[in-house]
């Protein structure tokens, strides 16, 4: 048998939300019948321009794509209002930038934060070049980051820091002062993962020209509704997307993704749509989760939030297992480090189908209770 490094060998698979097709083969309920509130995916589907845009280009399917996406980079600047110059586009979503990150940065023995309960790709992803973890702590309670467990985690070996903001599953924001206390203790990356901002409605793009150790992570899988295409960017000083842009795969945003991007930023009025619309159903399913006796949930600046099982009845998987014979798909929070097992996390879906979800939900908390 072929010998893998010691790392792979002790590695822990990566656990994504469910697919409709596993529920489809699990249960045999239709696809079209299947809830899927697991992913925190635009549920109205992508730029009707994005899509044209898509099939028009089936035409280049044998030409490689551009590789420097200058007109892309362009594109993408004055979206975020940035220069172009700070931004670097990514194929795979914003996952492929962390990847080169820590080609970029890493080497064997280094040290980066983290803040459990979090995005646990930047863990799975680093800990593969031998980089080790050390946790800060975000306080669910109160669902804000502890800062000082950050600024105390500092030290000579630190090369990259994560803050989540919003923070994913707990939908928490971290403040812009708190982001500014961390950037100036250290001379460490600060990564600032901004990937659900729209929703939250406000960024730190501002400390781009300030600090030249900030990157802010960003995607078009949300509310661009361009999930099944994985296109990430990332905008950060000019002298560090140089470096990183020289290990960066040359062709890895296709034709069709590079399309689809540039005609969703043309669709200005998608987009105000679809965050408009997004926070609209966010605040629907707080309102009315919160209203269901045995759950607390937290509120949340993304377009998914964090709900509480300890009075349920339920652990998160005996719920999640309840809800997906039903035709309902969440995510079990198990698998995030520094929540135990009674923690999901459900994301937004139309208004029709969240209402749905709600009667689904009441029914199987009172199953439980009865």
């Amino acid at each position: 048998m072929v010998k893998t490094r010691a790392v792979i060998d002790e590695y822990d698979t990566y656990v994504p939300g469910r697919s409709k097709k596993e529920i489809t083969d699990k249960y045999g309920i239709d696809a079209d019948d299947i809830l899927k509130l697991g992913s925190n995916e635009n549920p109205w589907g992508a730029s009707k321009k994005a899509q044209k845009a898509v099939a028009e280009c089936a035409i280049e399917m044998n030409r490689y794509p551009e590789s420097n996406h200058e007109y892309l980079k362009e594109k993408i600047a004055q979206y975020a209002g940035v220069r172009q110059n700070q931004v670097i586009v990514t194929g795979d979503g914003a996952d492929e930038l962390l990847d080169i990150i820590a080609k970029t940065l890493i080497s064997e023995g280094d040290e980066f934060i983290v803040h459990p309960p979090t995005y646990t790709y930047y863990e799975y992803t680093f800990k593969l070049y031998n980089a080790k973890p050390v946790y800060a702590r975000w306080d669910v309670e109160t669902n804000t980051l502890d800062v000082d467990s950050v600024l105390d985690a500092i030290t000579d070996k630190t090369k990259v820091i994560f803050l989540c903001t919003p923070n994913n599953p707990t939908g928490g924001l971290i403040s812009h002062d708190d982001i500014v206390r961390i950037v100036e203790a250290t001379d460490a990356l600060v990564v600032v993962d901004e990937a659900y901002w729209e929703f939250a409605e406000v960024n730190n793009v501002d400390l781009l020209d300030k600090y030249d150790n900030v990157l802010l992570l960003r995607t078009f899988s949300k509310v661009m509704g361009l999930a099944g295409l994985r296109v990430g960017y990332g905008l950060a000083s000019p002298e560090l997307l140089e470096k990183i842009s020289r290990i960066k795969p040359v062709f890895s945003v296709t034709v069709p993704s590079q399309k689809a991007v540039l005609a969703t930023l043309d669709d200005k009025e998608y987009i105000e749509e679809s965050t408009r619309k997004s926070i609209e159903e966010r605040e629907y399913l707080y309102e009315s989760v919160k209203a269901i006796d045995g759950l607390d949930i937290y509120a949340s600046k993304s377009n998914y939030l964090l709900v509480d099982l300890h009075d349920s009845g339920y652990t998160a998987a005996e719920i999640t297992e309840a809800l997906m014979k039903r035709g309902v798909i969440v995510r079990d929070c198990t698998s995030f480090r520094d929540l135990d097992e009674y923690y999901m996390r459900i994301s937004i879906e139309t208004h029709p189908k969240n209402e749905r979800f709600i009667e689904i939900l009441k029914e199987v908390i009172d199953e439980r209770r009865n």
